[in-house]
């Protein structure tokens, strides 16, 4: 049985309503709770974007078993290596043990903001790369001196970490991307239910490690309302990795999807109150070797119903699955 999480979606939802959100998760019965790490909402519609570190600060003091992770935090730009390994291992210390860091090579939309330009993609790999290593070395609590193509490290320490040894769960979509996961990363994250990604990320040494996805839904006991809800605030999804981690701001995502239309993001977003239907979205990602599946309500001003249907149908239906 996969476990069932729920996102904090940082692009559409105030601060304070991700912390109640999450302890909220915890009280109804998810067994995990994941966080994106975005400068910029995908859309302005979403209207939200707050650092998610002091959301996860907060969030390690108002859950008490709740596990917690980034999905996924970009070390290559926007924050320096050394300094995501700092806060990870905070993260581990405040939530006592229940902290995982999540990490990926970015998007041009949240990385640009810091004036370096946006690198090719293989160049993001080799930047990525050396930037895991780094942090895999600084949580194993030494002494840190790395001279690299990309980065710099000068005598660096963590001085507080957790219990435990820190988890580092890696982004990839194939290719290169997959090989930096098996290698480096104590568990898998994907976007889709890729059965094809999941075998080679065993075969290259990730077998018996965690395999994460995340699927949205759109709950509303109105299925038109649901589907209008998911068509506002979702139809970016539609450009696919290649596209979303290239174009730099809301304003050409909303250009991008100009053209994609309700029926196209509802044929991947299960909208409405039909359990079935997501059983059956979330038994995709089961079927694929997915460990875990977390899941994305669109729509901050719904969460209070979406925990109620979960609580009372959603969840004990996934718990069959």
């Amino acid at each position: 049985m996969a476990e069932i999480g729920y996102t904090m979606m940082c692009e559409q939802t105030p601060a304070r309503q991700l912390v109640e959100d999450v302890a909220t998760a915890e009280r109804v019965g998810f067994d995990y709770a994941v966080i994106s790490d975005h400068y910029f909402p995908w859309l302005e519609e979403m209207g939200h974007s707050p650092y998610a570190w002091s959301v996860l600060g907060a969030a390690a003091q108002a859950t008490r078993r709740l596990p917690l992770m980034t999905y996924v935090t970009c070390p290559i730009m926007r924050y320096h290596p050394a300094v995501v390994a700092q806060k990870a291992a905070t993260m581990g210390a405040l939530s006592e043990g229940r902290f995982t860091l999540g990490l990926g090579a970015g998007e041009n939309l949240n990385e640009h903001v810091v004036g370096q330009g946006w690198p090719s993609a293989d160049t993001r790999h080799a930047m990525f790369t050396e930037a895991v290593q780094i942090i895999r070395e600084l949580f194993e609590g030494d002494y840190v001196t790395y001279r690299g193509e990309y980065f710099d490290v000068d005598s660096a320490k963590l001085y507080d970490r957790p219990e435990q040894p820190m988890k580092l769960a890696i982004a990839a979509s194939g290719g290169r991307s997959g090989n930096i996961a098996a290698e480096y990363g104590d568990a898998l994250v994907a976007t889709d239910p890729d059965a094809e990604l999941v075998r080679a990320f065993a075969d290259e040494g990730g077998a018996g490690k965690p395999v994460y996805g995340q699927l949205p839904i759109c709950y509303d006991p109105d299925p038109e309302a649901a589907r209008e809800r998911a068509h506002r605030l979702w139809r970016w999804s539609a450009a696919g990795w290649k596209v979303m981690a290239e174009l730099p701001g809301p304003v050409n995502f909303a250009a991008y999807a100009e053209t994609v239309r309700p029926e196209d993001v509802a044929a991947k977003v299960p909208c409405g109150a039909d359990v079935d239907a997501v059983v059956e979205a979330v038994r995709a990602y089961t079927d694929a070797g997915f460990t875990h599946v977390a899941l994305v309500q669109i729509g901050h001003e719904h969460q209070g119903m979406f925990f109620d249907w979960s609580e009372k149908e959603l969840l004990p239906a996934l718990r069959r699955l």
